[in-house]
């Protein structure tokens, strides 16, 4: 490895631009022991900034290079509002990591809303992404399942702790869909995926697989096999 490969300043830009993005955002929910005690009594949230950096860590293991980590740490960007609201535009993406990381990015977004502003149905967002995940580069195919990877993993390490991911609580918001939605929606990432032949996306499918398994198990509904 080359010295001018240790660091990727496309890289060090995307981590700046998802960290001021998500500054004040938060997971639906978590499972772990926090580090930090809310002297209000209500527990702790995860930062969403920990879920992309996951994300781009998993690509990056996987042998990406440094578009699709960069599109994976932007990866929500361009889908989840900042904390004040606001939408990020395709053009100001472009303009702040170029067109070849937003294309990924773009691939791996969901629209929220309708033309008259109102909030899609679940299901209809959900295959909304996997027509775009299909058209989108392979680089997106990376990010996809490495995305939907940390998702499975943490619902299925909450229901495995005893918590009803299903459930609003204090700290905690319920998923948007249940527990067979979920699975089906798991299990058309990774179909769409195997139209993809790259040897890199053979792990990243493979681990989704076993976390995807573990979830139906734990929630209760079945889980189709390959």
């Amino acid at each position: 490895m080359s010295s001018a490969s240790l660091f990727s300043p496309l890289v060090e830009r995307a981590i700046e631009v998802a960290a001021e993005w998500h500054d004040g955002t938060y997971r639906k929910g978590r499972w772990t022991d926090p580090c930090v005690s809310d002297p209000g009594g209500t527990p702790s949230r995860v930062p969403a900034m920990a879920h992309v950096t996951a994300v781009a860590l998993t690509v990056q293991r996987a042998g990406w290079g440094d578009e699709a980590v960069a599109a994976a740490f932007l990866h929500d960007t361009l889908e989840d509002a900042n904390r004040h609201g606001d939408a990020l535009g395709r053009p100001t993406l472009v303009a702040l990591v170029g067109e070849e990381v937003t294309r990924i990015v773009e691939a791996v977004s969901e629209p929220k809303r309708d033309d008259a502003g109102g909030w899609l149905p679940w299901r209809v967002r959900k295959e909304a992404y996997l027509r775009s995940l299909a058209a989108g580069p392979v680089e997106a195919v990376a990010v996809s399942l490495a995305d939907k990877l940390h998702n499975a993993y943490s619902m299925a390490s909450s229901l495995e702790a005893g918590i009803d991911i299903f459930t609003s609580a204090p700290g905690r918001r319920a998923l948007s869909a249940g527990a067979a939605d979920q699975r089906w929606f798991f299990e058309s990432v990774l179909a769409e995926s195997r139209s993809v032949e790259d040897a890199r996306l053979g792990p990243l499918r493979d681990r989704l697989r076993a976390e995807v398994d573990r979830f139906a198990a734990l929630a209760g509904v079945d889980s189709a096999v390959e």
